[in-house]
């Protein structure tokens, strides 16, 4: 009988490091995750025996492919696509797709392997995937964007399927993206099916989609509190965004009672003492939605408010935070600023948005922190709350998949009550998530033996 090799952590981070070479983003949440499942594993020798972890960290398959598009003026153009299927041993592969300059496939893996665990706390049957490509779409046409996402979709198609893979969006890809990668699928393979997610409602999608992943991050920090019998009646927010995540974030925060202070995008932030109610925030979503607008110009609207320039919003004093921006946007640095500003809870909408040693700061101070895998679970949740609406060839109520999403949300917070209370008062919710995720992923992989 085979014998395990039963190697440390740092040993196991080598041999992650020396097999993916110059993807740091990758490495970085292997290491996030593998720190908490180490120790529970140490005395689990199924786990070691089949290699979970290590299975896990690699891939199923890396599919990489050219996108070539004209654009307005008859220029030949081409980028690079990829999809990252990183695990189905619970269902389909499931994640989004991200249209930006910076999307590498160190970030697609990453984003992947995230995903694996996000999806596997919702209790929804769905694998870990995510796909994109370094296509801007910043500055394009509509028709320019139209011929690039054809022309993806036309390589694409060959690796998903409704039991297959099913894309979402991300960054870069909203409801329009989709329309047109969908209509060039169901031209192709001449099959209507729920192969996408965030499709309009006129044609398989579903209702509150949109607000899911920003609703879900802050019904996730009302349980945190709930936990310390508090609620977000008059507590201040920074928030970092401005987009999708970043705006129903803010609006889910002024519906409980909060008053939030900050967004931002790439140029910077807005900082508005007065707060930015549900009127601001509309100005926000039509100006960054239908004008592409910067931030900045917010001041203009509004001019008590004030624009900073470059920076981060993690500087101005407030009781919980959300940073719904993109990954490695909080550092350690910030981390401490926002806890010696009195931050009492940060919870991610973004993913991976705050980087090991933010983490490591959050997690040493012992105050309400989600990782993004719990926090901004509810987007995917409701894509696949429209799966399963897609397969059923029916539509759920508004009413009723917002109380689907919330029983999803403290689903997920229980299971990283299960596996990170501390005692004392304490619950890691970073250990919690990343053990909840893992077992789940794990025990199914077991049951199928080697793979």
């Amino acid at each position: 009988m085979a014998v395990s090799d039963h190697v440390d952590l740092p040993t196991f981070m080598e041999g992650v490091k020396k097999r993916n070479p110059y993807q740091p983003e990758f490495v970085q949440a292997v290491q996030e995750v593998a720190e908490d499942i180490f120790e529970f594993i140490q005395d689990k020798e199924e786990y070691h025996a089949q290699q979970i972890l290590r299975r896990i960290a690699e891939p199923d398959r890396v599919v990489s492919f050219r996108v070539c598009w004209e654009d307005d003026n008859g220029n030949v153009r081409v980028q690079r696509g990829w999809r990252v299927q990183n695990n189905n041993a619970i269902g389909p592969y499931k994640g989004g797709i991200r249209f930006h300059p910076s999307v590498t496939e160190s970030v697609l893996k990453f984003l992947a392997f995230e995903q694996t665990f996000k999806n596997a706390l919702t209790g929804l049957p769905m694998g870990g995937g995510k796909g994109g490509s370094n296509f801007n779409p910043k500055g394009k046409s509509v028709r320019e964007i139209m011929r690039f996402c054809q022309s993806f979709m036309t390589e694409l198609y060959r690796h998903i399927g409704a039991d297959v893979d099913v894309p979402a969006g991300d960054i870069g890809v909203g409801g329009r993206e989709i329309g047109f990668m969908f209509g060039q699928y169901k031209r192709i393979t001449n099959n209507f099916t729920g192969v996408l997610t965030g499709k309009g409602l006129e044609w398989g999608g579903s209702l509150i989609r949109t607000e899911a992943t920003g609703y879900g991050a802050v019904y996730f920090l009302a349980n945190m509190l709930a936990t310390k019998s508090e609620d977000l009646i008059g507590k201040t927010a920074v928030i970092s965004g401005s987009g999708n995540v970043a705006t129903h974030a803010a609006e889910k925060i002024v519906q409980l009672g909060g008053k939030v202070l900050t967004l931002s995008d790439s140029g910077g932030y807005i900082h508005d003492p007065d707060g930015i109610d549900q009127e601001k925030i509309n100005w926000v979503k039509s100006h960054k939605t239908h004008r592409r607008g910067r931030i900045e110009e917010y001041v203009e609207a509004f001019p008590k408010a004030t624009f900073v320039a470059g920076k981060t919003p993690w500087g101005v004093p407030c009781d919980v935070a959300l940073p719904c921006a993109t990954q490695n946007e909080l550092l350690g640095d910030d981390a401490r600023t926002l806890i010696a500003n009195g931050c009492k809870a940060v919870a991610e909408g973004a993913n991976m948005p705050t980087d090991l040693d933010g983490v490591h700061v959050f997690k040493a101070a012992r105050i309400l922190y989600a990782p993004g895998k719990a926090s901004n679970a509810g987007g995917v949740a409701v894509s696949g709350l429209e799966m399963s609406q897609n397969s059923e060839r029916r539509s759920w109520r508004e009413d009723e998949l917002q109380q689907m999403l919330k029983d999803i949300m403290a689903g997920i917070h229980k299971s990283c009550l299960t596996y990170g209370d501390q005692g004392g008062g304490y619950i890691d919710y970073v250990k919690g998530a990343n053990i909840g995720g893992f077992k789940k992923v794990a025990d199914a992989m077991l049951a199928f033996g080697v793979v």
